[in-house]
């Protein structure tokens, strides 16, 4: 079986990791979305919250699978028998990062590749980060979440103490 791993903090996941993740499962036999749990930046969901949300959303497709994960990308992908770890790339920026990931990954585990998959256009901007700032601001999200995400955004935040 070709399993491969898109990891990632989904802090919360977006339409943008959603392609991502199903066009992934088109190419792959198995698709583990491995949601990172212990990231060096803030986060506004805790890592259950991230897995759950992730799988609601991608609960149609049957070869995708959701899982969190600390330490190593590598030592994961190692644990679930998977060869290929995908990322998606937007900007020139997300390249630069990805190739030296992929470098490094080549180096502590030259079994492992990695395959970067373009955004699809509409989703070329949308970033976590860019979604919160959106929420935390007062606007709308419903273009770039699905509703689930949305209504979990809206829950955290009305419950937010500043």
């Amino acid at each position: 079986m070709n399993t491969a791993v898109y990891p990632g903090t989904f802090d919360p996941v977006h339409n943008g990791h959603i392609d991502i993740a199903r066009r992934a499962a088109g190419i792959f036999d198995r698709v583990i979305v491995a949601v990172y749990d212990l990231p060096q930046k803030s986060l506004l969901f805790n890592t259950q919250e991230r897995v759950a949300m992730v799988r609601e959303v991608l609960a149609d497709v049957s070869n995708i699978e959701v899982s969190s994960y600390s330490g190593l990308t590598v030592d994961f992908c190692r644990e679930r028998g998977a060869h290929t770890v995908v990322r998606g790339l937007r900007v020139i920026s997300d390249f630069e990062r990805e190739y030296q990931m992929s470098l490094t990954t080549r180096e502590l585990a030259p079994e492992i590749d990695m395959v970067c998959l373009m955004t699809s256009l509409q989703y070329a901007f949308l970033s976590s980060t860019i979604v919160k700032e959106v929420a935390l601001a007062g606007g709308s999200v419903s273009q770039f979440v699905p509703e689930p995400v949305s209504a979990a955004l809206r829950a955290r935040l009305t419950h937010r103490t500043p």
